[in-house]
């Protein structure tokens, strides 16, 4: 591959990350804005990071702690869920 080639492919790389950078941080922005008002947050927080994480691995290490957290509380719920019916 030729030097001027090499500098276009990761040009057009860095592009994709920037381009991801910011659609990803505006849902982000977005899901968080609507924690206070209406509208789906935290579903929105979660696309945010799911596209920042395609990019990011700060993002995909957010996600999964965001999981781990999610799944923890919907544990917690169920259990709680279950003795009061009990």
């Amino acid at each position: 591959m030729r030097k001027k080639d090499h500098f276009v492919v990761k040009s057009l790389k860095q592009a994709k990350r920037i381009i991801v950078l910011v659609i990803g941080l505006t849902v982000l922005l977005f899901g968080a804005a609507m924690l206070f008002l209406p509208g789906p947050g935290l579903a929105t927080i979660v696309i945010g990071l799911a596209l920042l994480g395609t990019e990011f691995v700060w993002a995909r290490k957010l996600m999964k702690r965001f999981e781990r957290h999610a799944s923890s509380l919907k544990n917690s719920l169920m259990n709680n869920f279950h003795k009061t019916k009990d």
